[in-house]
């Protein structure tokens, strides 16, 4: 926070809306009220009345709400006008208010503002206030739910119990650090091994709940690659519900990426459909498949398309792309990048894959058509060295329910509990990092008091990378990010 002046804004939606409600926070608002409002006002009384110009006229009429500090959300005093939602209406009733405002220095808030003015006055905590922003973004109910869960403080609880368990085991490890001459295997008589091995398993298992919360936040990206006319675009479609697509039988009819916003079970997922995969010379489609592979590398699963048949049902699908490749003289992966099959016998979009892929992103053969072909929708797992396989019918839409299965799992999505909440990437790092520093204190336990100040000086390491996440340990530089995400008057 750059100062600590009144700040005022409007914190409804821009456009028009029934009601429109512009926000102050600060200190010494009573002349304030006075000048709009012609009256003092009862705290937290909903008082209706007009909102007066410079020159007694009424701007509008609604009605106005008083907070004094610190029972508000800023902890500060807030003042409320609510009134008729139009986009002129709310322009004109705050200019009004900064210029009646101007002897006490209010100014207009920067984005995030009263929400970082409740994180430093101690009415949130850093997650509390992150929730804040994503329940606002919330793309899905379940996402929603457990942001406000993380709002209402679940979260921040976990991790709370965490750091309390941390600080006890450093007390008892400072104090006998602090008496050396004592000869006892402190962490023997005190079980701190034991109970060591109790806050890892907590953190464990906050830690997966935390995964759970990110896949709520940041959804899915899935990317669907291959050949043409394997029926990308059709899979899309089915997915999705409704004609998003352009499906032909007519090969490179998509030219270039489609997304479409899907969910399963409360899960957000970003379902892109590419350009297929071949050799052109048609500078658009080159463009298009180039595209392809850019999407490919920015993944979070690929789904790999191929047609069913010609003993597809077996892996015969890539010998029959095979053959169509050597039938059509295409020796090379779509675009021409110069991306030869593997002497293996795996497909030119396999090699492609293989090598721009980031690592761990799981890729999902999908065999297509099986309407066409024969065959029953069906799932195999990994298995002599070939990935996951799947057979459905975008067409028909056999196969498409297991498919969606398959996806989360995939994601590693166990289902939403009562106790989900919604939890982002800087957490999880921040959790991963605290497991570490735990794991590395319970390898300097093992050798007793010889080292017993780097087991402490893990645990500490620990303790803060926890606080990171409530905002017990952070720079200013990551709040600014934080907040500056945020919209204005929230």
């Amino acid at each position: 926070m750059s100062d600590a002046a009144p700040i005022a804004a409007i914190a409804t939606a821009p456009g028009r809306g029934g009601i429109g409600v512009v926000r102050v926070s600060g200190t010494g608002l009573a002349g304030l009220m006075q000048a709009v409002l012609g009256r003092a006002l009862a705290p937290r009384h909903a008082t209706y009345g007009p909102f007066l110009g410079a020159d007694g006229s009424a701007i509008d009429h609604g009605i106005a709400l008083h907070f004094p500090a610190p029972h508000s959300y800023t902890g500060e005093d807030v003042l409320e006008l609510q009134g008729h939602g139009g986009p002129v209406v709310m322009q004109l009733l705050l200019r009004r208010v900064l210029e009646a405002g101007a002897s006490i220095g209010l100014r207009l808030a920067d984005p995030g503002e009263f929400t970082q003015r409740a994180f430093l006055n101690d009415k949130l905590d850093l997650a509390q206030a992150e929730a804040v922003a994503d329940l606002i973004d919330a793309s899905t109910e379940q996402a929603a739910r457990s942001a406000t869960r993380s709002l209402s403080g679940v979260f921040s609880q976990k991790v709370h119990a965490l750091v309390d368990e941390l600080i006890d085991l450093r007390m008892l490890v400072e104090a006998t650090l602090d008496f050396p001459e004592e000869e006892i295997d402190f962490l023997q008589a005190a079980d701190a091994l034991g109970r060591l091995a109790r806050v890892r398993e907590q953190l464990a298992g906050v830690l997966a709940e935390a995964r759970q919360g990110a896949l709520l936040r940041e959804g899915l990206n899935v990317v669907l690659v291959g050949e043409p006319n394997v029926g990308k675009s059709s899979l899309l479609n089915a997915l999705a519900g409704a004609e998003v697509a352009i499906v032909t039988p007519i090969a490179g009819t998509t030219r270039d990426r489609v997304a479409q916003a899907i969910q399963i079970e409360g899960v957000p997922i970003n379902v892109i459909d590419t350009a297929g995969l071949r050799d052109t010379e048609d500078e658009v489609e080159r463009i298009g498949i180039a595209r392809t592979w850019a999407e490919a590398e920015k993944a979070d699963v690929v789904l790999h398309l191929l047609e069913a048949g010609q003993g597809g049902d077996g892996g015969g699908g890539d010998r029959a792309i095979g053959a169509r490749e050597s039938s059509n003289g295409a020796g090379e992966s779509a675009g021409g990048a110069g991306e030869t099959a593997a002497a293996t016998g795996e497909s030119a979009v396999e090699a492609g894959l293989a090598r721009r892929l980031r690592p761990g992103v799981p890729v999902l053969r999908v065999f297509n058509k099986i309407d066409l072909h024969g065959g029953q929708p069906r799932v195999e797992g990994p298995a002599g060295g070939q990935p996951e396989r799947l057979w459905l019918s975008a067409r028909s839409g056999e196969g498409i329910d297991l498919l969606r299965r398959e996806l989360l799992a995939l994601a590693g999505w166990q289902g939403a509990g009562e106790s989900t909440f919604i939890a982002r990437e800087r957490h999880l790092v921040a959790l991963r990092a605290a497991a570490g520093h735990c794991e590395m204190a319970a390898v300097h336990g093992e050798h007793g008091n010889q080292r017993l100040d780097l087991f402490a000086e893990e645990l500490r390491l620990a303790q803060e990378r926890l606080g990171e996440i409530t905002g017990a340990f952070t720079a200013d530089d990551l709040l600014g990010v934080i907040f500056g995400r945020f919209c204005i008057g929230k």
